[in-house]
């Protein structure tokens, strides 16, 4: 796995190569999301029934994997940056299947967390952010079309793995399907990692526009240039608002759905909605706003979170309208992925990818891990969730806003000058 870092750059356009390189990836991720995250759940509740675990217990290393994987998000985009694309994501997922196979066989509490802090460590070595910063390493400008692609096949991961892992389960027990998952994270992920992810083929030249005989920017230099930018807190309090919260209701919906009045079939057939949905949203931006810019694309996804949660809020109580809420919170996730891959560097710069991302996720992430439990304490201050679903609209809204303030104070996307 050993990393170089020159040769002549080439485009997603560049033929079968280009296809080749990009469709690999989007597989990575495929089963990265689906053995690392999406099966969490269905994993856990065995798992806790055997051995006596509380919910609270079990969910509480979700948390802690979250936080290291906030931890890690800037060290691992630096990285990156430095041309080591290919040792971070091939060793990630080496990392991922080996925690997997050894959770099978916990029977400790203690051990479960240090073992979940290496799912988390090896969620941000191999999900989403890194591949991101992988495929703008290998394409510089041309790195857009090549994002798209990935979270489209990323919004598959749900829908095969959800389905796989639950019959795992039920064939193998959840210590047998924990060694197959890790098992598939190894055997497909790491040879796809080494293989296609080729630093020699990176566009790591200085992007066009640099001022000449400036030193490109890179690690904490990177992130210090960015910090003076006012695009830069624009975007971060926009992104740590939504996935905040986003990732809090998530949790939530069933439980929210069913004290509105919605029937359990009628939720559990609207969840599924969903991951769809995502997918339906990002493959109707491919085809229609693909040449639009990313600051126009933005705030119109934004716009769908507080859209469905107005249909939450007034909305009749039929299966018509929860479905239309997740049809709706669906597609605008799935186009707000695609934005959040590209805002760095259509908004703020091309150079410092990984580190200038990781650095803007890691307050999002760090949200992320306590957003359940915030909404839970909402919740219970409250006396429902119409209290939630209100504080949700007015921050949903705050989003909005802050991503106008960053597109107002962003310049079209050139290399910056430090």
């Amino acid at each position: 796995m050993t990393d170089a870092a020159e040769g002549s750059p080439r485009t997603p356009s560049s033929g079968q190569g280009g296809w080749l390189f990009i469709s690999g990836l989007g597989i990575g991720q495929i089963v990265s999301w689906g053995t690392l995250y999406y099966s969490f759940p269905l994993i856990a509740e065995p798992m806790g029934r055997e051995l006596g675990y509380s919910r609270p217990a079990v969910y509480g290393a979700a948390t802690l994997g979250i936080l290291l994987a906030a931890a890690a998000a800037f060290p691992v985009g630096a990285a990156i940056d430095r041309g080591h694309g290919r040792s971070v994501m091939a060793w990630g997922s080496v990392l991922g299947g080996l925690v997997l196979m050894a959770w099978s066989q916990v029977a400790s509490l203690p051990v479960f967390y240090v073992l979940f802090a290496g799912v988390g460590l090896a969620q941000a070595m191999t999900m989403y952010e890194p591949v991101f910063a992988v495929v703008a390493r290998r394409y510089g400008a041309e790195a857009r079309r090549g994002i798209t692609a990935i979270t489209l096949w990323g919004g598959f991961a749900s829908t095969v793995f959800i389905p796989i892992t639950q019959g795992l389960v039920t064939a193998l027990g959840w210590r047998g399907a924990l060694l197959a998952l890790g098992g598939t994270n190894l055997a497909i992920c790491v040879g796809l990692h080494v293989w296609l992810i080729d630093p020699r083929l990176d566009d790591a030249g200085r992007p066009a526009g640099s001022a000449a005989g400036t030193a490109p920017l890179a690690g904490g230099r990177a992130v210090r240039w960015a910090l003076g930018r006012p695009a830069f807190w624009g975007l971060l309090v926009c992104f740590t608002l939504y996935y905040s919260m986003y990732t809090g209701l998530t949790f939530h919906w069933y439980p929210m759905l069913i004290e509105q009045g919605y029937s359990v079939a009628a939720v559990i057939s609207a969840l599924t909605l969903i991951g769809p949905a995502q997918v339906a949203g990002r493959i109707a931006m491919w085809m229609f706003a693909r040449h639009q810019p990313v600051r126009t694309i933005g705030p119109a996804a934004m716009v769908g979170f507080p859209v469905c949660l107005l249909i939450l809020i007034l909305a009749p109580r039929h299966f018509v309208s929860v479905a239309l809420f997740a049809l709706v919170c669906g597609a605008a996730n799935g186009v707000i992925t695609i934005v959040r891959g590209l805002v760095v560097p259509e908004m703020l710069t091309r150079e410092a990818y990984g580190a200038i991302n990781g650095a803007l996720g890691m307050p999002a992430n760090l949200s992320r891990a306590f957003a359940p439990a915030a909404v839970a304490t909402l919740w219970a201050l409250s006396g429902g969730y119409d209290g939630v679903l209100l504080a949700g609209l007015a921050g949903s809204l705050v989003a909005i806003l802050a991503f106008w303030f960053a597109a107002m104070r962003s310049r079209p996307a050139k290399a910056a000058a430090p």
